[in-house]
């Protein structure tokens, strides 16, 4: 095994003994257990939470690309099995020499976004858990190209999750259709484009509050909101892991990189044109 890879392990068991050992074990809570998926569970009627989330996209096919967002979050639970958030998006982008982008370098307020959960079945009642997702944001900053726009999307996801192993393993599915409309405000063009995918994960609880595994999304993009023209694909993989750090706080780590792409527009192996070569996210949570 290689020097990085023993060193990686060793400092992921050092992090763990970290942990309270407190934490009891019991059902698993796939809420927020993922990075760059979602689980089927909700909450319970009455909980609140701030969570605090920072995504980070790496390297385009030339030049440096760099692209950090941090979104705050309220998220609450009004009545069963139905959660609302409601967030507020900054972002940092260091653009140069990127084919087809604008030289950046900036800090701005990004946009808000609304994200309405409702869960269908309960896995614990139901061979597996489904909720239906619908987050709606408005963006006055592209967060690809960094340039001035009116920007509304919305992300609608169906997520299925399974516990392999009670209280130890549980493994889900998200289903991704994505419309977003934009005007940029320097020409006035208007453009309409979506994305498709499918996403899944799996997580193992090492010890009480403390998961690894790994997650797996392939992303399609086209022109037009109606899947009107293909511009190009990407298949990310990489690994996650979860962290209790307390009865009210938790931390989850997730980063992809782009295994396998092809862009309707460019000859390499990789989309590098629709998608970044790495995506890297740290989500912190808390109740109150």
């Amino acid at each position: 095994m290689p020097i990085d890879a023993k060193a990686f392990r060793a400092g992921i068991l050092c992090f763990s003994a970290l942990l309270p050992t407190c934490v009891h074990a019991e059902g698993i809570d796939t809420e927020h257990l993922f990075g760059f998926m979602i689980g089927s569970d909700v909450g319970s009627v009455g909980e609140r939470e701030f969570q605090s989330q920072t995504t980070g996209r790496f390297s385009k096919s030339d030049g440096r690309y760099w692209a950090i967002s941090q979104e705050l979050e309220l998220e609450f639970v009004p009545a069963k099995n139905f959660r609302i958030e409601m967030g507020s998006t900054f972002t940092s982008h260091d653009i140069n020499g990127v084919p087809g982008f604008e030289d950046r370098r900036q800090l701005a307020w990004q946009g808000v976004s609304v994200d309405l959960r409702y869960r269908f079945l309960d896995r614990d009642a139901a061979p597996v858990g489904l909720t239906f997702a619908v987050e709606s944001d408005a963006d006055r900053i592209d967060e690809t190209t960094a340039a001035l726009v009116r920007k509304y999307g919305t992300e609608m996801t169906l997520a299925f999750d399974r516990e392999l192993v009670p209280n130890v393993a549980v493994a889900a599915l998200n289903l991704i259709y994505q419309p977003e409309w934009t005007r940029l405000l320097g020409t006035g063009a208007a453009e309409q484009e979506s994305t498709i995918g499918v996403a899944f994960g799996a997580m193992a609880q090492m010890r009480p509050g403390f998961f690894v595994g790994g997650e797996a999304r392939y992303l399609r993009k086209y022109e037009g909101i109606g899947l009107d023209e293909f511009a190009g694909q990407a298949l990310f993989v990489g690994p996650t892991a979860y962290f209790r750090l307390s009865e009210s706080s938790r931390l989850t780590l997730a980063w992809s990189v782009q295994a396998w792409g092809r862009s309707a527009r460019s000859g390499p192996a990789l989309d590098l044109v629709d998608f970044e070569r790495h995506q890297a996210r740290l989500v912190f949570g808390v109740n109150f």
